[in-house]
């Protein structure tokens, strides 16, 4: 039987490759071998306990409904709180969509502003499903090659020597993904003011702003028409839970909710009861406790790394990424990835998730474990790396 042809969109969609390392670690795993796992861009926190118990308290009241397509009222009201409490930010719940994940919010905002023949503006390297979001779309990602003189941030110079006629967005993650770098807030001030008179919308992903140790935590939603992305994912624990959001210029509202209903009807109603409990004082007190434990590792592998020889001219400021330039030892970070894993029992994720420019000198370690064993993943290295010829 002949299968029928799949979308072109579909071929274009790359995998992910650390999804590869996984599956091979835990196979090693289920062997008997010991993975020290730095692969994953996920904490190894749990969820705190009241939004656990919120969660298994909404599902025995009944909430197991639909809400609204933008979301619970209850909850819009309380991330739009958070802003003001958080960032000095004033936000109006209704300009708050909640969706599944911070990816749903991407999705949405790449549906409602491109289509066949628009481009997106976006670093490289950066998350790899921005630039897939925007061939789901029929758009074009347009990735612009940044390394550590600009902070592997976008700057106003590199975006004007990018755009054209066909440019409907720019996206920018602060801090970012893989690289742990903030953009500065005059730099993004400096974008923000082009955009808007170009008439070319401006997305900020601020998933991991409550991550940040060493800069401003400054939201843009300051402004009232830049496109801005959160998450429950990583700084309040709650991966499995899908849960993230989008705040939209009010102009958007309208067209948001048609697609929100369309694509995915809702978000999970008892994961949204449970996230009620995630802006409690008790519940952000542990949060920022998990924090400054994320900072620790942060400090102490930072300098491990350059001490093995590994190149990190750019400090990150937030996150819990370390992108680490490894051509001193391989030029393959690829292979060195499979060799850390296969001979060390080190999971890490080769550049080439992230981009093409340099991708292939550079791994991402990912800080999500405690400190014994990013102590234990450092000793394991130092008989591996050895200067290539």
């Amino acid at each position: 039987m002949k299968p029928p042809r799949i979308a072109g969109r579909a071929g274009d969609i790359a995998p992910f490759r650390v999804m590869e390392i996984l599956a091979r670690a835990q196979a090693l795993q289920a062997a008997g071998r010991d993975i020290i796992h730095l692969e994953i861009g996920e904490p190894d926190f749990a969820t705190p306990e009241p939004i656990i118990e919120a969660g298994v308290a909404a599902l025995r009241a009944g909430h197991t409904h639909y809400t609204g397509a933008l979301g619970l009222p209850a909850l819009r009201t309380a991330i739009a709180g958070f802003y003001t409490t958080r960032w000095a930010t004033a936000a109006d719940p209704a300009r708050v969509v909640v969706t599944p994940g911070a990816s749903g919010a991407l999705l949405l905002a790449l549906g409602l502003l491109t289509g066949p023949g628009d481009e997106v503006l976006m670093a490289d390297p950066g998350y790899p499903c921005n630039r897939h979001f925007a061939r789901f779309c029929e758009a074009r990602a347009v990735s612009v090659p940044v390394d550590a003189t600009c902070g592997f941030q976008l700057t106003l110079a590199a975006i004007q020597a990018h755009a054209t006629a066909a440019t409907r967005a720019v996206l920018i993650a602060s801090p970012s993904n893989p690289t742990g770098t903030a953009i500065p807030f005059d730099e993004l001030a400096r974008i923000h003011d082009w955009c808007a008179t170009q008439g070319i919308a401006l997305i900020v992903d601020e998933i991991y702003l409550a991550l940040t140790y060493d800069a401003p935590e400054i939201s843009a939603a300051r402004w009232d028409d830049v496109f801005v992305i959160n998450s429950f994912s990583k700084y309040f624990l709650m991966t499995g839970w899908r849960l993230g959001w989008l705040l939209a210029p009010a102009w958007a509202l309208p067209a948001l909710e048609r697609l929100a209903q369309n694509l995915f009807l809702a978000a999970s109603t008892p994961a949204q009861h449970a996230a009620l409990a995630a802006f409690h004082p008790d519940t952000l007190s542990e949060l920022e406790m998990r924090k400054a434990e994320l900072e620790q590792r942060r400090n102490f592998l930072l300098p491990a790394l350059r001490t093995l020889g590994f190149s990190i001219p750019a400090t990150p400021q937030g996150a819990f990424y370390l992108y680490a330039d490894c051509s001193r030892f391989d030029r393959d970070s690829q292979n060195l990835a499979q060799r850390l894993l296969e001979e060390a029992g080190i999971a890490v994720t080769p550049g080439l998730d992230f981009g093409v420019h340099q991708a292939a000198r550079h791994l991402r370690f990912a800080y999500t474990q405690p400190l014994d064993q990013l102590a234990a993943a450092v000793d394991r290295m130092k008989p591996l790396l050895r200067p290539c010829t």
